[in-house]
């Protein structure tokens, strides 16, 4: 039997931070305690003392982009730096290649994780114009959710038919979760600086051509369809002021029937550092201003948006590096997103309670993930030790996504991970990974 025995720990759990210790066998938190002893020679005891201990977080949107688009990531390789990063269980997205729209995909995707993760996992499976007879066929218990490109699509994942989308809305028990663009917007500002600058646009009129009208049109559209046919939907990455009053704080989240995300790099960055990251910080969504990046703070933080995740969506630096026009969105943000939202709690902007609610517990209830999410004695031991106080600086030495590169370089953090547990199992610590290929495919409570 594996015992890992963590003492002195702050523990910062269910809007609340108290001392204790935790005791966990094999892969489950056995005990939650003042103070437990060692029974034995063979238990690990890591002194937690002056460190606060979380759940490990789950990022309900990452891009791992394996199958066929392994020179930019791997599930191996993103998902050990998803562990660096605190990160002990994701769910990835169906732009892949193949896309993730039939049964067969889905299950080729699962069998790579089974070989190759070293986080826990689950996938979205992916919605198109045409494949409603294999949507139908997704069994909710055994997936995440329902993805669909309402805008910005790779390949056929473009789901603009209405009545596709009213049939998709009304036959599926799934959670619906949507990228919300309207295309046809986009396509005509693009047209219009196309006119004036060619393919070389510069990357500071990004959140003008996807602008916040495009955001609101797709947003606005989505959440009527959702209340006319009572499916239930979660908005990802809302960039805008004016999206946060489509959703409310009036009603608590296990009830929700409409929910949102709010992702990193949108609380983060701003279109005033598009002069010095230029295209590194060219998501989908847009980055975009100062005063939209205010207002999702706020709807963070009093209930309105949902969720804090990545949308980790990494390219290599030679795609980064082309013309407005072919330079692809997203960007690698697993390894360093809890340490970024920790050091926005280090300026005063957000308690460690806050981020344990949207990046821990909030994802587990609204995808019903079973015995996850939360410090609880019968929950699996995912678990991430952090130091508020230890600085360190992003490098390229230091950096694990297979692209090699990171919107953070040059960066110092005065928080880091100093361990994960997943699954009762140490895999990082000190800096390394220890262990590796140890994720398991997340199961629902549904």
């Amino acid at each position: 039997m594996k015992t890992i025995l963590i003492k002195n720990a702050r523990i910062v759990n269910e809007g609340e931070i108290f001392e204790g210790d935790i005791l966990v066998e094999n892969d489950i938190i056995k005990e939650i305690s003042n103070s437990i002893s060692a029974k034995s020679s063979n238990v690990k005891i890591i002194d937690a003392e002056g460190n606060y201990v979380i759940p490990g977080v789950i990022d309900d949107q990452v891009h791992f982009r394996e199958p066929g688009l392994t020179e930019k990531a791997t599930i191996e390789t993103e998902s050990k730096a998803a562990i660096a990063g605190g990160i002990t269980s994701y769910i990835e997205m169906p732009n892949t290649n193949p896309q993730t729209t039939t049964i067969e995909a889905l299950n080729d995707k699962f069998k790579i994780a089974s070989e190759t993760s070293s986080a826990n996992y689950s996938f979205m499976f992916g919605g198109t114009n045409d494949n409603l007879d294999e949507i139908l066929k997704v069994n909710p218990k055994e997936v995440a959710g329902l993805k669909l490109f309402l805008g910005s699509s790779t390949g056929n994942m473009l789901v603009d038919n209405p009545e596709v989308l009213e049939k998709i809305f009304s036959s599926t028990d799934m959670i619906i979760s949507v990228h919300c663009e309207d295309e046809a917007t986009i396509q005509a500002n693009l047209e219009n600086y196309k006119n004036e600058y060619g393919d070389d646009i510069p990357i500071k009129f990004h959140p003008q051509i996807r602008s916040d009208k495009a955001c609101y049109i797709s947003s606005s559209k989505a959440i009527e369809l959702a209340k006319k046919t009572g499916a239930r939907l979660h908005v990802f990455h809302v960039s805008t002021a004016i999206e946060t009053k489509l959703f409310t704080n009036k009603i608590p989240l296990k009830d929700k029937k409409i929910t949102a995300e709010v992702c990193l790099h949108h609380l983060w960055f701003s279109d005033e550092d598009y002069e010095s990251k230029g295209t590194l910080i060219k998501w989908n969504p847009a980055v975009k201003t100062s005063k939209d990046r205010e207002a999702l703070w706020k709807a963070l933080l009093d209930g309105r948006i949902d969720v804090l995740a990545t949308d980790h969506a990494p390219h290599t630096i030679a795609e980064k590096n082309n013309v407005y026009t072919k330079a692809p969105s997203g960007g690698p943000l697993v390894q360093h997103a809890l340490v970024a939202i920790l050091e926005t709690h280090h300026k005063g902007q957000i308690s460690l309670e806050k981020v344990v609610e949207k990046m821990c517990h909030n994802p587990a209830i609204l995808f019903d993930i079973e015995k996850r999410g939360f410090i609880k004695e019968g929950y699996f031991a995912d678990l991430v030790i952090v130091n508020l106080n230890q600085p360190w600086t992003v490098n390229k030495q230091n950096i694990l996504y297979k692209c090699g590169w990171s919107p953070f370089e040059g960066t110092t953090f005065r928080s880091r991970v100093t361990h994960t547990i997943l699954n009762g199992e140490l895999v990082f610590e000190n800096s390394k990974v220890i262990a590796s290929k140890q994720g398991r495919r997340l199961t629902f409570n549904r």
